[in-house]
């Protein structure tokens, strides 16, 4: 079963950490997404099956990263220095359908059921 499974999530205060993992079975191509209220979902970061590859929104590069363990199944987002407008509801996407990168929410074809991460200033 693909269905990813997220975990990790909750509040921090401003310039502080938080690890999201995603576990999934299966050595796909996966993303993270986020969505605040009122606002499309959007990629913030992505992985290739093999981890050799990845991708990161401007807005979270040099603050957020996104790997992989592939003999557990599954990724891993780490965030640091966060800030306010990071707060969203953060989704797990898995790409089935190609092992490279994905960019946009439709090339995602397995969601995991969402998690909240909120960020006091």
């Amino acid at each position: 079963q693909v269905q990813p499974v997220e975990s990790g999530g909750g509040l921090v205060q401003a310039g502080g950490s938080l690890r999201l993992s995603c576990a999934a079975s299966g050595r796909y191509a996966m993303g993270w997404f986020r969505q605040a209220p009122g606002k499309e979902r959007d990629v913030v970061a992505a992985i290739n099956w093999n981890g050799n590859g990845v991708y990161y929104v401007d807005s979270v590069k040099g603050r957020f990263t996104i790997s992989r363990d592939n003999t557990k199944n599954t990724v891993y987002l780490q965030m640091n220095s966060l800030k306010s407008e990071d707060t969203a509801v953060y989704y797990c996407g898995v790409r089935t359908t190609d092992y490279e990168l994905g960019f946009t929410r439709r090339e995602y074809n397995y969601w995991g059921q969402g998690i909240q991460v909120t960020v006091s200033s």
